[in-house]
């Protein structure tokens, strides 16, 4: 019984060290987004759900709940969003070639459209992410117009 409450001493002090490691945010402004929407050009209900649903982690500009402060959860959140931008990065939507956009508007549709985005560990405290049928096909057709544009364009 020593050597259990000997171990729990330990992970209590590694707990409360590792709250004083910093982490870095992914705190960059909202209008790094501007070239994406001009370009593709959402309704006002598709970028509502974009900014609930997408905009967290597929962008420049991270809205962090309160418990982001707590490690190792902050840890686990930010390691979540940079692979989320490593994926897709709405933020550098500019910086994208043709072929580039195309294809990612398609793996975008897809995703959600199977229901693999927004994630179950996103939506479980961000409820407003969680995409009704309706906001799904929204998103979609959407997205299939703006894929088969950028297709259009290719093939010129």
């Amino acid at each position: 019984m020593k050597i259990v409450k000997k171990i729990g001493w330990v992970a209590l002090g590694l707990l409360l060290i590792i709250q004083f490691i910093p982490t870095e945010k992914n705190n960059g402004e909202l209008s790094s987004l501007d070239a994406f929407v001009t370009e593709t050009k959402p309704s006002q209900e598709v970028q509502k759900i974009l900014k609930n649903a997408c905009y967290d982690c597929h962008s420049d500009k991270t809205n962090y709940p309160w418990y982001h402060s707590v490690a190792p959860i902050n840890f686990w959140m930010n390691h979540h969003v940079e692979d989320g931008k490593k994926h897709l990065n709405f933020s550098k939507w500019a910086a994208y070639s043709l072929k580039r956009k195309e294809h990612k508007m398609e793996e975008f549709w897809e995703e959600v459209e199977e229901k693999h985005m927004p994630l179950n560990s996103y939506t479980w405290t961000h409820s407003e992410a969680k995409l009704t049928d309706e906001q799904i096909t929204e998103v979609v057709n959407w997205a299939k117009t703006v894929q088969a544009n950028y297709e259009a364009q290719i093939q010129k």
